[in-house]
């Protein structure tokens, strides 16, 4: 019969493999989860809140440029919720002609608030 001992590791020496070190069985990790896209999220918003419709209608106005060559190159279906390119660039000149027409009064609006 073995005496205790008072060293904590010596517990996990005497049985098993030792602790931390790759195992070829097991194989490599899965990669952590990059959360990228939030953060791009969470910028564009901040940037919407920021200049309001002026924001909507630059971004809006850089999509319908990039689906429009996207389009002249064969695209046709895109991974976008609404799928057909056309649909897409239809929402996306709506989208933009309503942030045009919001920025006059998003304008008023702020000289209304900054007068006070």
């Amino acid at each position: 019969m073995t005496e205790p001992t008072s060293d904590p590791g010596s517990l996990s020496r005497s049985k098993g493999p030792p602790l931390n070190q790759y195992d070829p069985a097991v194989g490599d990790p899965a990669p952590p989860f990059d959360p990228l896209r939030l953060c791009v999220f969470t910028t564009v918003a901040v940037i919407a809140c920021l200049l309001g419709p002026v924001a909507v209608l630059a971004f809006a106005l850089i999509a319908i440029a990039g689906y429009a060559r996207a389009r002249r190159a064969g695209l046709m279906r895109s991974r976008c919720r609404l799928g057909d390119t056309r649909v897409v660039l239809t929402y996306l000149t709506v989208v933009a002609a309503a942030s045009a027409v919001a920025i006059p009064f998003w304008v008023m609006l702020w000289m209304r608030m900054l007068a006070v």
